[in-house]
């Protein structure tokens, strides 16, 4: 499966702040918020991502990750020179797509909760056609909205409805087979000019073949889109760590535990980091799988 970031758009809602640095680069907790996502694939699995964003965010990026081998995995990075719908991520991510299925993730979203990996594992092995992710909101209205049968079968998919009649918002992590690049490249555009993945997810659902998992209780799913919602994200976050003594969305811990990299890799990494506690916290990490640097020089 190959994962795409879309990590485009201008961060109107967070301007001034987003004027000169992209939304997706800003810190939640203590690590920039693309790293969210990118452990969501990761956890996945996918070890092979492209980022998507505007052109002058890109080099960013760049900086950030390089060309992912230091993570054990292959990065590449592409332009939406404007933000013309979350569809358009299949149009531009064609030919790294391929004939292998695929992951889209949105740059601002996170998620956490217990057995994440086994979700995502299972639902990885499930995908035979699209598998959507539901997360129950007090506002549906808001969302796009995903309804099921008594029997948790996706039965019908709402873009903001004035009467929702379900409160299961669609979140921003989607996987599909390959049938989704032709599907997104044979979309009119909606009323807004923009190429919508609801229409892609109805394509899909017409054809019976689509699937929602209910995150439910025990999950958090949290869109930091705002100033008062990447607070409250990076709130979540540091309670969180502090509380549990582990960090969340740590992508070099994460690279070694899904056998990216290795111990040495992963210490040497935090090494690069070793005056700030993330990178201390990378190196306890490795040293607890044999990775040290006095190991290295054994070695």
């Amino acid at each position: 499966m190959k994962g795409i970031i879309l990590a485009g758009g201008a961060g109107t809602r967070l301007h001034p702040i987003t004027i000169s640095v992209s939304k997706q680069l800003l810190p939640v907790g203590d690590k920039p918020m693309v790293y969210y996502p990118l452990s969501t694939l990761m956890l996945a699995g996918v070890r092979d991502v492209l980022i998507i964003s505007m052109p002058h965010d890109l080099e960013g990026f760049r900086r950030l990750f390089g060309d992912g081998s230091q993570l054990g995995m292959r990065i590449d990075y592409a332009a939406q020179d404007r933000p013309n719908g979350l569809a358009e991520a299949f149009v531009i991510g064609a030919d790294h797509v391929g004939d292998d299925d695929a992951a889209l993730v949105l740059g601002d979203n996170i998620f956490h909760g217990h057995h994440f990996y086994d979700l995502l594992q299972d639902a990885v092995r499930d995908v035979d056609g699209c598998v959507l992710f539901g997360y129950p909101v007090e506002d549906p209205e808001r969302y796009g909205i995903g309804e099921t049968d008594d029997r948790g079968r996706l039965i019908a998919l709402e873009e903001k409805p004035a009467r929702p009649r379900s409160n299961l918002a669609i979140t921003g992590l989607y996987f599909y087979d390959n049938d989704v690049v032709d599907i997104a490249k044979n979309l009119r555009p909606s009323a807004r000019g923009e190429l919508e993945i609801t229409d892609v997810n109805r394509r899909y659902l017409a054809q019976g073949r689509a699937k929602l998992i209910d995150l439910g209780r025990g999950f958090a799913w949290l869109d930091a889109g705002t100033p008062e919602s990447l607070l409250q994200a990076g709130q979540y976050v540091r309670t969180l760590e502090e509380r549990q003594g582990v960090r969340i969305a740590c992508v070099e811990e994460i690279a070694l535990r899904m056998g990216f990299i290795d111990a040495e890799s992963c210490h040497r990494l935090g090494e690069k980091l070793a005056s700030a506690d993330y990178g201390k916290y990378v190196m306890s990490v490795a040293r607890e799988f044999g990775g040290s640097a006095a190991g290295r020089s054994a070695g």
